[in-house]
């Protein structure tokens, strides 16, 4: 606990709503502003990272192994007595207008806990597993290839899509204080597109349409008034050096984070994929002035109890650049698919030893909005 607080002290040291057409898209680019929090956010993003690697947990405050909604608690928690320092949640069929995420998570509970983790000091990330606006079908429905192409501008799915990014802009906007202060949040929408389990995957659409899609996006947010948002580029763990992650980048401007997504099933080809990628990205952070992130990453189960200090935290260590590793959800109507321990799972007292180590922070350690 004495690491916690002397941790905690280190880092305490340390627009306008337009009418969204084609022709006010490059002047609200250029006249657009982030609030203060949101640019304290980003700033203590890059700071934190020279202290350690801030730990993320998917859904982690809504539900875990055996429970759903009770107040305050969390599986992380449980185990090792803190929250994570991130917490992600999903935005998928936000765009259908019903009162539940594709996880049967409340919007209105997700408000409730984004502002609970923003005044813990800690961070949130937003990803969206967005409906096929084309077909009908979910996010992993890849039987229409021209889906991408269907929502652009000119496109015969447009007008559905930019009222589903109003519904997203409406959400983000919706994220306040009682004293009317907007809450910073991490939007990664568009992942693992170096994969074609999606609809906007690598063989469903061309990079050019994929970048389109990316500026569409944002341009809407800023255009409807979102200035509480920072953009992460995440893709799978595919690309080989540095131009192939590039590939579909839709520039510096659009983007503050870069990370990828990436899961263990051989253990050999993990820590492969896992340095690869970890290089990657810290070259660009670099190159780009961006904030690298590993935006996704777990052991299904976690069956090997020395997996977080035997596995995971030796690789990470490599990279001091890292702000964040996030791992993905404990589903409670799945027992068997969770991502982080629970009192009594295999990895716990490992996971406990993760937590100890000075290069790990957690809500505790970090104030990123001062």
């Amino acid at each position: 606990m004495m690491k916690k607080l002397t941790m905690a002290a280190a880092l305490l040291t340390a627009g306008l709503l337009v009418a969204c057409n084609p022709g006010k898209q490059e002047q609200q680019s250029e006249n657009w502003t982030r609030t203060p929090e949101t640019e304290k956010l980003l700033a203590n993003m890059k700071k934190t990272a020279a202290q350690g690697i801030m730990f993320g947990h998917h859904d982690d405050t809504v539900y875990g192994i055996g429970w759903e909604g009770d107040e305050g608690r969390s599986d992380v928690k449980s185990v090792c007595g803190d929250y994570p320092a991130v917490v992600s949640f999903d935005l998928g069929e936000l765009e259908l207008g019903g009162p539940k995420n594709l996880d049967k998570v409340a919007f209105d509970t997700l408000r409730k806990e984004i502002l609970k983790q923003y005044q813990r000091g800690g961070m949130v990330s937003l990803s969206w597993h967005v409906r096929n606006p084309k077909t009908g079908g979910d996010a992993w429905d890849v039987t229409d290839s021209t889906v991408v192409r269907s929502i652009l501008p000119g496109g015969e799915n447009h007008d559905k899509f930019a009222g589903w990014l109003g519904s997203v802009a409406d959400f983000l906007n919706s994220l306040q204080t009682p004293e009317g202060v907007k809450v910073p949040v991490l939007f990664r929408p568009w992942h693992e597109h170096t994969g074609s389990w999606f609809w906007w995957g690598e063989k469903l659409c061309t990079p050019d349409e994929y970048k389109t899609l990316w500026h569409m996006t944002v341009d809407s947010l800023r255009t409807h008034g979102v200035d509480n948002a920072l953009y992460a580029y995440s893709t799978g763990g595919e690309p080989q050096d540095t131009t192939q992650y590039l590939v579909r980048y839709p520039g510096d401007d659009y983007i503050d984070v870069i990370g990828f997504d990436t899961y263990q099933f051989d253990k050999d080809a993990f820590l492969e994929t896992l340095n690869r990628m970890l290089g990657i990205i810290t070259t660009l952070g670099q190159t780009h002035d961006k904030v690298p992130a590993l935006t996704e990453v777990g052991y299904e189960g976690v069956p090997d109890a020395q997996w977080w200090t035997g596995t995971l935290l030796p690789t990470l260590e490599k990279y001091p650049s890292l702000s964040y590793v996030l791992a993905w959800r404990n589903a409670r109507e799945k027992v068997t698919h969770f991502y982080a321990p629970y009192p009594g799972q295999a990895s716990a007292a490992d996971f406990v030893e993760f937590y100890k180590n000075p290069k790990t922070l957690f809500a505790a350690d970090v104030k990123l909005y001062e």
